[in-house]
């Protein structure tokens, strides 16, 4: 079983910044932390590294406001300057591929095509980067066409779709408080499917 160590751990939620990109599925990553900055009593506001940062006395929060493809300059900047191993970075970003609502945590792998996770690997030099996926698609045969996947991810969600993402987000954060807790093995259990 994988348990933490006491050494500080990041949460880095991937999405783009400005009000245009607020409320689409590209930025589920961005709510995901502000969820956890609410329940933990933080304030995202510190600009670090390229990323808006706040630190809780469990975990540290950031959103790189460097779009979504150059993510992980903010990774590898604020590992170096705060000494976060790859293994204690959290990624949490959007996924194509899952269907909506659903989410994987995974403590290691491939980007799958997800250029902001790709950034984060190059950055980081390793693909041994815990990441928390969260699925968008709204069925398993619209993610397997791929149609205009651009246009899709940077929409928003329909109006049926809103209290599933909602959901999804509030069970998102039980996910990554239940990472910091109890690692990923018993997380992945509890979470995943």
């Amino acid at each position: 079983m994988e348990k933490p160590s006491e050494q500080a751990r990041l949460v880095l939620g991937l999405g783009n910044p400005g009000g245009r990109y607020a409320g689409t599925r590209h930025n589920l990553g961005f709510r995901v932390v502000d969820e956890l900055a609410l329940r933990l009593g933080v304030r995202l506001g510190l600009d670090v590294c390229g990323a808006l940062w706040a630190s809780s006395d469990r975990i540290d929060l950031a959103t790189p406001q460097t779009y979504m493809n150059r993510s992980g300059y903010s990774a590898r900047c604020l590992s170096e300057r705060n000494g976060y191993a790859p293994g204690s970075i959290l990624v949490v970003y959007d996924e194509v591929h899952l269907p909506l609502g659903r989410l994987r945590l995974r403590g290691k792998g491939s980007p799958g095509g997800h250029r902001g996770m790709e950034s984060v690997i190059e950055n980081l030099r390793t693909t041994a980067v815990p990441r928390l996926r969260l699925g968008i698609a709204p069925d398993e045969a619209a993610a397997a066409r791929g149609e205009d996947l651009p246009d899709f991810v940077l929409a928003p969600f329909a109006g049926d779709e809103i209290e599933t993402a909602e959901r999804m987000v509030r069970r998102a954060a039980d996910c990554v408080l239940s990472w910091v807790d109890h690692g990923v093995d018993i997380t992945m259990n509890e979470y995943n499917g």
